[in-house]
């Protein structure tokens, strides 16, 4: 079992950075895919970033690809998305999760993902 808690966000201007942390309990963090994906009321979650167990690969939407970095620090059990060039449209509840993978893959689905954190709200003011 993975518990997930996400940590950063709140109120960012226009055109600033903001920096989210989700930290892993267990002793098996490095056995998963983790992933960020955000939702707004009454839009499905979408699918933000994802990296591999071994951090090696990543992968992101078109919406954010150049602007938003995901990086992992399996000794420390936690993920890590790095925004930048924040935008109105990147305000969302941000939630973080892990999917339990043997291939060391990015899993940009909703559907392979196991657990999920509580999420953290990043507002970006115009």
């Amino acid at each position: 079992q993975v518990q997930l808690v996400e940590s950063g966000g709140g109120l960012v201007q226009a055109g600033g950075s903001s920096t989210l942390s989700c930290a892993a309990s267990g002793r098996t963090f490095s056995s998963y895919g983790m992933g960020w994906f955000r939702q707004v009321p009454g839009k499905e979650r979408e699918f933000v970033a994802a990296i591999s167990r071994s951090g090696g690969s990543t992968v992101y939407a078109e919406s954010v690809k150049g602007r938003f970095t995901i990086s992992r620090d399996n000794a420390k059990n936690t993920v890590y998305l790095q925004m930048n060039s924040l935008k109105p449209e990147d305000t969302a509840v941000y939630y973080c999760a892990a999917g339990f993978r043997v291939r060391d893959v990015p899993l940009q689905q909703r559907t392979e993902y196991d657990h999920w954190g509580q999420g953290t709200q990043v507002t970006v003011s115009s």
